[in-house]
């Protein structure tokens, strides 16, 4: 079932004139938009979020598969979502959120090789992995596999497991960084008075400049906020918004479409994120059901959107067996699940904000003032404290920006899109 936090308090929203003034404006109410938030009102700062939609969590990150892993490719990634786990296992108490449920649970992602070319792969990517200090990643013959994960189809020659991985409720985790960034006071390590606003149905149109040519605010249809500091972490709209401010931010947005099945009583609710390695298929247990998702990579780029089509042919690829893409590659179940006839089933659809290099931008950009957190391309919500965090700290001074990773200029090298 769904995460209720309803009963517990919520984030304070900014119904009439705007402050004149703030320490910091964050553009965006997603996931990373709020973590922004909380860490910044952490830190003692006074902070207005400005969000285009209704409600928070409600475009990109109420689509996102709610999940987090360490099985990356790249260090640098890594260090992002361990730095956020502590904070994710752990939430009411860090937050200061009594009784705040995100649902965490640690069952693990099973990345699954149905050929000797991607089970190579595999076995490269497990041997990597230990070198970035990852050692509880477990490399496993199918036959091993098959005798844990009885579902598992034959053809199944080697699987990549680690059970630390799991799932969040991505929305419960983006109210809760709001509600706490509005009572920052009882935030764990907080220091100062800091607080966090939030100002619904406001659209950003422009940016406050200084003489020397710094960002010192914004314009919105509800007025002017002048801040010395803002933000942009507005998923796959980021660009858009950086275009006002005159900033070219490299951002492509790519619709992803999320299969929900409320009640499929087949799916063990226990088992992990089972993916296909060579078709990026996959399923994790949600609700009574399961969610499944594919990262198709010839989706085109297009512009960002405020309503996300969906397309049946995604959900057909999914659960059709003669599809090349079908989850009954991976698992003999889904064919009977075709032949029975699916149950009720709908597509939820959001952006990823892809960079060229498919990693984050984090921190200033060459105006002064002006920041950006954004460009997670798929991994926003698992990344979100570790980004969300250092932000801050660059903003604040407490780090420098040419030792950052994920800065802004860094040289860019393309990569293939991640499986998943």
């Amino acid at each position: 079932m769904s995460v209720d936090n309803s009963a517990l308090p919520t984030y304070d929203r900014s119904d009439g004139t705007l402050p004149a003034s703030v320490d910091l404006v964050v553009i965006g109410a997603g996931v990373a938009g709020a973590a922004t938030a909380y860490f910044a009102a952490r830190a003692g700062l006074q902070v207005l979020v400005i969000e285009r939609r209704s409600s928070i969590a409600s475009l990109t990150t109420a689509a996102a598969t709610g999940a987090f892993r360490l099985q990356h490719d790249n260090a640098d990634e890594l260090a992002l979502v361990q730095e956020g786990l502590p904070l994710y296992l752990n939430f009411a108490e860090e937050s200061g959120l009594t009784g705040w449920n995100l649902d965490i649970r640690q069952q693990g992602y099973l990345f699954c090789s149905r050929t000797e070319v991607s089970a190579a792969k595999g076995r490269d990517l497990v041997a990597l992995q230990r070198t970035f200090g990852l050692t509880d990643v477990e490399l496993l013959s199918g036959d091993e596999a098959r005798a844990r994960w009885t579902y598992l189809s034959p053809e199944i020659r080697q699987v990549r497991f680690r059970a630390g991985d799991g799932f969040i409720d991505q929305v419960a985790l983006t109210n809760g960084y709001a509600t706490a960034s509005s009572r920052a006071a009882h935030i764990s390590g907080a220091s100062g008075s800091g607080h966090a606003t939030y100002a619904l149905e406001t659209t950003v149109t422009g940016f406050v400049r200084d003489a020397s040519g710094g960002a010192t605010g914004v314009t919105t249809n509800r007025g002017v906020v002048h801040a010395p500091h803002t933000v942009i972490a507005a998923g796959p709209w980021s660009g858009v918004i950086a275009k006002l401010a005159a900033l070219d931010l490299a951002i492509a947005p790519t619709i992803r479409q999320k299969l929900v099945i409320p009640n499929l009583p087949v799916i063990d609710q226990s088992g992990p994120m089972t993916i296909d390695d060579e078709t990026g298929s996959h399923w994790r247990p949600a609700l009574a059901g399961a969610y499944a998702l594919r990262t198709d990579p010839t989706t085109p780029v297009g512009e960002p959107l405020l309503e996300v089509p969906t397309d049946d042919a995604m959900a057909h690829a999914l659960l059709d067996p003669a599809s090349p893409t079908s989850l009954a590659l991976l698992a003999p179940f889904w064919r009977d699940v075709w032949r029975d006839g699916p149950p009720a089933w709908h597509l939820m659809a959001g952006q990823y904000e892809y960079t060229p290099d498919h990693r984050p931008f984090i921190g200033p950009t060459d105006q002064p003032g002006l920041f950006v957190n954004t460009g997670y391309s798929g991994h926003g919500v698992m990344c979100s404290a570790g980004g969300a965090r250092r932000t801050v700290d660059l903003l604040l001074g407490r780090a420098a920006a040419a030792e950052e990773p994920f800065r802004v200029g860094r040289p860019m090298t393309s990569r293939a899109r991640d499986v998943l």
